[in-house]
């Protein structure tokens, strides 16, 4: 086992920092999608044909432009925005130019996902909660998003797996993380066993979020208790 310590020696800080940065990165970015997608999931939702709000106009703009988020790669997204990426936090390199990208790709990616597990909810709890004299926000929160919460969780993780890979992909334009040091000594360097290290890191990464994802959604679930 001796080259294993060599190899620890050698590359085991670089490819922490470079697992923290990934993860930094992807985390920060699933939060703030979560912040604005759960909000226009919800109005999706609720402005859609038999919904609480029909309004077929706003429906159909918001389901346009959800689309559209989806439909732009990521590669491409990436560069078109770095002037946006610059004027939000002053730079297009490192974690903090790669959150901006990411939490614009994700935002259409979270809001579809939201509208999918809230359309999940069986319709007969909304009507019991009208019948009850909740409105609106009282039926979302309590109804909504608490009876779906089990399904948002494991989007939540599989947006988190989703955006860890394009995290990478970032790390080819400067933003650090595994994908760069994948790039750099990997690639450029010649130096395989680097890639090999930064792939295993990062299967453990996403095999961890996954299962936590899993768990979570598990304990939260108070249909299979």
């Amino acid at each position: 086992m001796e080259w294993l310590a060599n190899y620890w020696d050698s590359y085991g800080e670089l490819l922490l920092e470079g697992t923290w940065d990934s993860v930094v990165m992807t985390g920060i970015s699933v939060f703030f999608a979560y912040v604005v997608g759960i909000p226009l999931g919800v109005l999706v939702v609720l402005t859609a044909k038999g919904g609480l709000h029909p309004h077929r106009a706003l429906n159909a703009v918001l389901s346009w432009v959800i689309n559209i988020g989806r439909s732009i790669p990521f590669i491409i997204l990436m560069f078109a925005i770095i002037p946006f990426t610059r004027m939000i936090v002053g730079t297009s390199l490192g974690v903090p130019g790669a959150v901006v990208p990411l939490t614009v790709t994700a935002i259409p990616f979270v809001a579809r996902m939201v509208e999918q597990s809230l359309a999940g909810v069986d319709p007969s709890l909304v009507e019991a909660g009208q019948s009850f004299g909740a409105n609106t926000w009282q039926i979302v929160y309590k109804v909504y998003l608490r009876e779906s919460l089990p399904s948002l969780i494991r989007g939540a993780a599989i947006t988190f797996v989703t955006l860890f890979g394009f995290a990478a992909m970032a790390g080819c334009v400067g933003a650090g993380g595994l994908g760069d040091i994948a790039i750099r000594y990997g690639y450029q360097r010649y130096q395989p066993d680097v890639m090999v290290g930064a792939l295993i890191l990062c299967i453990v990464v996403v095999q961890l979020a996954q299962s936590l994802g899993d768990w979570l959604a598990d304990r939260f679930n108070h249909k299979v208790r």
